[in-house]
């Protein structure tokens, strides 16, 4: 027997203390297989393993750092090792004694062992004094985390301040924590939430709070201001299901930067009509002041003292809280014979005028319908539920400005060949009919379900989600849906046979030369349904009742028009693909997999994990009636995934950019739910953590959010999302996309055409340029972590004979202005960024710019660091190219 064995038999038999001296040297020695057996066995010959255990950790002082300590483990064995011998500590006056000890013992030591603590030890029947008394010692410490998740654990939170425990772990970024602590209390959520409403006042500082918690550094409270504030009362309104009434501070900031952004949609990008304005506006201020004088004072910024005075003078605001100019104004109306007050259209509102340039029904105006009865929903639903009927669906509701909570569903709109129906859905769930809907509802699922109807939609997933959230009736459909083309994924695939479409594109515009006047306007670019329907048809779809309030009614006639162009252009758009899927690089059965048939092609089987099956209706998105495998995703390569990244994802974001995923990230003010729209309506994938996933992952379809390990890096995150979905990636994928901006368009230039361009704008003289970082590691935008040497030796390994060709798109010479820097989209090019050792370096050939942020790349090492950190999920198939920028 060698001597550690003699040491071990000695120590289980005698004094805990020599249990422990074993336990540190297997610790030392990281032998946790053996320390555990070594534990076990300790407990089993200790005469009193519960007090045996409070020697040995009031002993320990060993570890002061994060993770496990040993602490951890010898407190953890004895649970278990209870478990499979129970037995309970003495009662009465010796229970008590162990268990001040073991209130002690928490004073001191990590929160991980509070858990064990509370088993062992019986806690939970203490005393409610005593524990009280306990969580008030560990906070007077400033130790307050620990004190919350005490009281959390012993539900004590009832008999101790709300206010009190939860401020230090709010200015310390512990939300997580606060929220459990008032999980099961309503009236603590909605004294919470009050608490932090006040905290959203303009005027209030958290400095000022911060400065009377020990521990509690200022500058960590700068962190909770108050967009940060804001985000947080909001989603915990929804997650509580509490009144927004409760925090009217958030409610005024929220209002506020709605009323700032439909001023810029309808006098800076002039993309919302003067009525829809108006509408909206109304139904934001209502009755509060505070926001009535908010809009006066952008009236003043945007439009003139006149215009803000008609608004003052509706409103009856007080001379004396307006500006002097809007007073006297509003006193020259008051004294006028008759004051009408409507607002002045004193800007240009050409917008609003109908023209030609836009995409016209062309069925009669009598052939559109909207539908209020039941009879007539019986009479629809006899024409469109026949056989072989090829329908176009959309749906509207209403902008969710300002509001808390997810908008429902207002109209359905269904079109046919020579009818447009639009159910008005507001109207029916007012009715208290149940029977009529579940007609309804029967009438809705058996068109989704019917395989013999070609639905077709743009975006349908997010449609399907909103409408089962209307209907809970309709939240299985979902799963039995067939017979569904969404035009979102034709669109992408459009997109990627860009050889194809550029020439049909071409060929449209020398038809219909129309849509010119509309391209140089000044509203924004098409996108979306509207681009793929000016590309197909000519003209692109009038969007300026997109965000009109769809629950108003009755609707104006251009609501009613607008919404049954939406949904009768699909049909044109499948018409035009179905004349000659070909032209257009699709599969030439377009029609037989449109029309529902059953997809023979076999899948690639792969298990899920806990984030569930994919959702049933991306199956059959792609073509009707393409059904898949409920514990499989089907391949999709990286160029055609696209995903929407929550705020706290950007170190992910960056790496799939850098494997070719279209990637979209939500800003650090945006709310958690704009991913939701920004899903819905591109049709991604939202990548999320944390509690945001849960609330996200019930506004869109099954499988379509995905709740990121924000404890693993950003490598290990973008691993598991590509494996989860079944993404593959190529060596041409890499670097296809911008990592800052996303985009997938670049711009080549030579090393001597970029001498040249720097010499002729100042940045490069004859021997020397003052303004460029020498340093050739200084600017490597492409590299995702910071720490990694920005770039290093370029790869000059033989290529093979086929030159690498990234997946993206290239900009030709023509479209850079030397002169200026500039492209003709007008993005500059940030060459003053390039340092001169790099453009003196004899193995590089040439500079990558982006063609939509400007930013300059150059060949490096870091491609093939990419190959390397990224090899178990790459298409192997393709040559081993080793250097990105070796193009054709």
């Amino acid at each position: 027997m060698d001597q550690e064995s003699s040491t071990r038999e000695s120590a289980t038999g005698q004094d805990p203390l020599l249990l422990l001296k074993t336990l540190q040297t297997l610790w030392t020695k990281r032998e946790l297989q053996k320390l555990r057996e070594v534990a076990r066995q300790g407990f089993a010959t200790l005469e009193d393993p519960f007090s045996g255990l409070l020697d040995m950790l009031e002993s320990y002082k060993g570890w002061k750092g994060k993770g496990h300590s040993l602490e951890y483990y010898i407190t953890n064995e004895l649970a278990r090792w209870l478990k499979e011998h129970p037995r309970d500590p003495q009662s009465g006056l010796k229970l008590k004694k162990l268990q001040a000890r073991a209130f002690g013992v928490l004073s001191e030591s990590q929160s991980n062992l509070l858990e064990p603590l509370i088993s062992i030890y019986q806690l939970q029947k203490a005393d409610r004094n005593t524990l009280l008394g306990n969580v008030n010692h560990l906070y007077h410490k400033g130790k307050y985390k620990e004190a919350v998740i005490l009281s959390t654990k012993l539900k004590l939170q009832p008999d101790l301040d709300v206010e009190k425990m939860c401020t230090p772990l709010l200015l310390q970024d512990k939300a997580n924590l606060v929220e459990d602590y008032v999980a099961d209390y309503p009236h603590l959520q909605s004294q919470l939430l009050q608490i932090m409403d006040t905290w959203c006042h303009p005027t209030f500082n958290t400095r000022d709070i911060a400065r009377q918690y020990q521990n509690v550094p200022p500058s960590r409270a700068d962190k909770l201001n108050q967009k940060m504030l804001s985000k947080l009362v909001f989603r915990l309104l929804g997650q509580y299901n509490l009144d927004p009434a409760l925090c009217p501070n958030v409610m005024n900031q929220r209002h506020l930067g709605t009323l700032r952004y439909l001023f810029y949609k309808r006098f800076v990008e002039k993309s919302m009509t003067q009525e829809n304005w108006e509408d909206h506006i109304q139904n934001m201020v209502g009755e509060n002041v505070w926001l009535q004088e908010q809009l006066i004072q952008l009236l003043i910024s945007y439009c003139d003292a006149a215009t803000a005075a008609q608004w003052a003078l509706s409103y009856h605001l007080p001379s004396e809280s307006l500006p002097a100019k809007v007073a006297e104004k509003m006193h020259e109306l008051q004294h006028q014979e008759r004051v009408e007050v409507t607002k002045e259209r004193t800007y240009d509102s050409k917008m609003d005028k109908k023209n030609d340039h836009y995409y016209q029904l062309p069925i009669a105006r009598e052939n559109i319908h909207f539908l209020q009865t039941w009879e007539e929903v019986d009479k629809c639903r006899e024409v469109v539920l026949q056989p072989g009927q090829v329908v176009g669906i959309d749906m509207e509701w209403r902008p969710p400005f300002g509001l808390v909570g997810r908008p429902r569903v207002s109209v359905l709109q269904i079109a046919t060949k020579e009818h447009v129906y639009l159910l008005d859905l507001l109207q029916f769930s007012k009715l208290d009919q149940e029977e009529k809907e579940k007609e309804l509802c029967h009438f809705i699922w058996k068109l989704f379900s019917d395989p013999s109807i070609i639905k077709l939609g743009y975006g349908m997933s997010g449609d399907l989600c909103s409408l089962s959230t209307t209907y809970p009736a309709l939240r299985e459909m979902e799963k039995q849906v067939q017979g569904i083309l969404d035009l979102l994924q034709v669109d992408k695939q459009l997109q990627k046979n860009s050889g194809l479409w550029k020439k049909h594109h071409t060929l449209v515009e020398s038809l219909c030369p129309e849509p010119s006047s509309v391209t140089k306007s000044p509203r924004q670019a098409e996108k979306g349904l509207s681009l793929l329907v000016q590309n197909l048809l000519g003209k692109p779809l009038d969007k300026t009742e997109q965000l009109s309030n769809w629950e108003k009614r009755p609707l104006r006639e251009e609501q009613i028009l607008y919404a049954a162009s939406d949904a009768y252009c699909l049909l044109e758009v499948y018409e035009v693909l179905c004349k000659d899927p070909a032209h257009f690089g699709l599969t030439a059965n377009l029609k037989e997999s449109l029309g529902g048939k059953q997809s023979t092609k076999p899948r690639a089987k792969k298990t899920l994990g806990k984030q569930g099956t994919p959702s049933p209706s991306k199956q059959v998105l792609t073509s009707a009636g393409d059904t898949l495998s409920a514990s499989a995703f089907p391949e999709i390569s990286a160029k055609d995934f696209s995903v929407v990244c929550d705020t706290m994802l950007q170190g992910l974001a960056r790496y799939l950019r850098c494997l070719g995923v279209d990637v979209r990230v939500l800003e650090n003010t945006d709310d958690h739910r704009q991913a939701a729209e920004i899903a819905r309506k591109e049709g991604r994938i939202i990548l999320t953590s944390g509690l945001p996933y849960q609330k996200l992952q019930a506004q869109v379809g099954e499988g379509r959010c995905f709740s990121v390990n924000c404890s693993d890096k950003a490598k290990q995150q973008a691993l598991s999302v590509l494996k989860h979905f079944n993404v593959r990636v190529t060596l041409s994928d890499i670097f296809s996309r911008c990592q800052v901006c996303n985009c997938d368009k670049y711009l080549k230039i030579s090393k001597e055409k970029m001498k040249h361009l720097m010499k002729i704008s100042g940045y490069l003289s004859g021997e020397d340029d003052a303004g460029c970082p020498k340093n050739p590691e200084e600017d490597w935008e492409l590299c995702p972590k910071a720490e990694t040497p920005a770039l290093s030796e370029t790869i000059t390994e033989q290529l093979p004979s086929c030159a690498y060709n990234p997946n993206c798109h290239w900009l030709a010479d023509s479209d850079l202005n030397a002169g200026s820097l500039t492209l003709k989209n007008g993005t500059t090019l940030q060459i003053r960024t390039v340092p001169l050792g790099v453009l003196e370096k004899t193995d590089l050939s040439h500079f990558y710019c982006c063609t939509q942020c400007g930013k300059v790349f150059w060949e490096g090492s870091h491609f093939g660091r990419v190959v390397s950190q990224f090899q178990e999920i790459l298409d192997g198939s393709e040559p081993q190219i080793q250097s990105f920028y070796e193009l054709s």
